[in-house]
């Protein structure tokens, strides 16, 4: 098979095998680092889950418009410029601050390469270039903890393997009051959230940059949770 789109790298039925086993077991050793959760993510998207996402973006209107447009979001196309004039409470405002706070840029996706079909390949990459909004309007920061709690975000409204696999086995990795406050708070809040909230590849972000966060929220279904970040700071301050 000839590559059927930048980036793309045919494989064959044992390269695939091969690298499916290979990046998952070295994404379990070292859940750090980007390129094996990418990797590991197209081997187990395929092939019914990115089908089926795919199929559900097409049976939504705004899905259809993106699939037939297919918009990248990166520093350039958002205009981060522009971002920083909008309203405080906008969702533009919104990512813009939690970029700058985590110290995040968009241009960091990886992109698509081991998903044969073109469109279910811009269906993963749009995934990947949409996880940092996911943070934005929920006030996730990028710590491990806050990775958890999207990731079974997404898991309960996307059904990407990968998300639910990390939800699951990277808490193991942490302290143990860490382990406790996902398991009370933020794993369920991931999965009640995610469960009642609209497809979240059926959001044209670029489109409602300049509406206010907590009406999106209230529109997608998305409740905010207890502030991750400031819990941490207070647990290390000894304020209970």
């Amino acid at each position: 098979m000839l590559p059927r789109y930048p980036q793309h790298v045919p494989l064959n039925a044992f390269q695939r095998a091969f690298l499916f086993v290979g990046s998952g077991i070295a994404a379990a050793i070292n859940p750090r680092r980007p390129d094996l959760i990418a990797t590991f993510g197209e081997m187990t998207v395929q092939p019914f889950f990115i089908t089926r996402l795919r199929d559900q973006m097409l049976m939504d209107p705004t899905g259809r418009r993106i699939l037939k447009e297919r918009p990248r979001i990166t520093s350039d196309s958002l205009n981060l410029d522009r971002l920083a004039k909008m309203p405080d409470n906008s969702i533009g405002r919104t990512y813009l601050y939690w970029l700058e706070r985590e110290g995040v840029s968009p241009d960091t996706r990886l992109p698509v390469r081991y998903i044969d079909d073109p469109e279910c390949a811009y269906v993963m990459q749009r995934y990947r270039e949409c996880h940092d909004f996911y943070h934005a309007i929920t006030g996730m920061p990028v710590v491990m903890e806050g990775e958890v709690a999207v990731k079974a975000f997404e898991f309960a409204n996307l059904g990407i393997p990968m998300t639910g696999l990390a939800a699951f086995f990277e808490p193991l990795n942490l302290p143990k009051s860490q382990r406790k406050r996902l398991r009370e708070v933020y794993i369920p809040w991931g999965l009640r959230n995610g469960m009642r909230s609209k497809l979240l590849l059926n959001i044209y972000w670029e489109e409602i940059l300049e509406r206010d966060a907590d009406q999106v929220r209230a529109e997608m279904g998305i409740e905010l949770p207890p502030d991750l970040r400031e819990l941490r700071k207070n647990v290390k301050k000894g304020v209970h």
